[in-house]
């Protein structure tokens, strides 16, 4: 049977997959902006950030901007293969493929 990556398949991660995944290779987003595209808590988003940068699928550089941290999000190369390959499984088990 195809498996679906457990760490991708969490609804708020697989959101969070879905949205740095629409952003061009080498691109990122700020925190409280992906926060707000997602109608997230600061706390809930951190804390599923903290398992997909676990698992190597992105990455987070954070800043200050004048007096101000920011935190910067972005898929790495890994998260992005991984996504691709959940959705290719995702299609498989759908068209009943398992």
């Amino acid at each position: 049977m195809t498996a679906l990556d457990p760490v991708i398949h969490a609804d708020s991660r697989l959101r969070i997959m879905a949205a740095l995944a629409g952003l061009p290779a080498g691109d990122e987003v700020l925190f409280t902006r992906l926060r707000k595209d997602l109608s997230m808590t600061a706390g809930n988003l951190s804390t599923h950030l903290r398992k997909l940068e676990e698992a190597g699928y992105l990455t987070q550089t954070k800043t200050i901007e004048g007096r101000t941290p920011a935190t910067y999000l972005a898929l790495t190369a890994t998260g992005r293969a991984a996504y691709e390959t959940y959705l290719t499984n995702l299609r498989t088990i759908l068209e009943g493929n398992p």
